[in-house]
């Protein structure tokens, strides 16, 4: 009898393991600006992959543990975790991963091919959830803590990064089209 729910497999929680592992170790690459307390990670970079190569149920799973493991107040991302860090500044990115990796699992699941065309989707529905969406809840947290006007927050936070984020996202969508067709399937 089918319940129409996702069971969780051996195989699937081995790979969100491993993609929370990937996130935990991108955090630690990073680059900071001294004249804001966002710094450029490759964490939204692992966040893409994970939605992306897992799909939208795993890649929700593994971010979602990861998150959840911060709150309870592992050192997991660049040696950081606690309430601290995800009610900080830059919590609400954070926040947002589990979300991204499920948005990202979804569409990526429904582009079909190799193509450039395929590549050119792929990116798309990449840099538009894992990096984009980010930002829905990163600038107005970030503008709350702070308590600076929104468009302080857009150059605190925002606009500096966005270069950045479309070459991490081109680079995941790189890297998804190669392994795609050789990555196990989970379900």
């Amino acid at each position: 009898m089918k319940s129409g729910r996702t069971p969780l497999t051996v195989k699937g929680i081995v790979f969100s393991a491993l993609f929370g592992a990937l996130l935990v170790a991108m955090s630690y690459i990073q680059i900071r600006f001294s004249f804001s307390p966002v710094q450029i990670t490759l964490e939204n970079m692992a966040v893409m992959l994970a939605g992306a190569l897992l799909g939208a149920y795993y890649g929700f799973f593994s971010m979602f543990t990861v998150v959840l493991l911060l709150a309870l107040g592992l050192p997991l991302l660049h040696g950081q975790g606690g309430l601290g860090l995800l009610l900080g500044p830059t919590g609400g990115f954070i926040w947002m991963f589990p979300v991204s990796a499920m948005l990202i699992g979804w569409f990526v699941n429904r582009i079909k091919g190799t193509g450039w065309a395929a590549y050119v989707a792929m990116f798309l529905v990449i840099e538009l959830f894992g990096s984009l969406l980010l930002y829905v809840t990163g600038v107005p947290w970030l503008m709350y803590k702070l308590n600076v006007p929104l468009s302080k927050a857009m150059l605190l936070g925002c606009y500096p990064y966005l270069p950045f984020d479309a070459l991490k996202a081109a680079a995941a969508a790189f890297i998804v089209m190669q392994l795609r067709p050789v990555f196990p399937k989970l379900l």
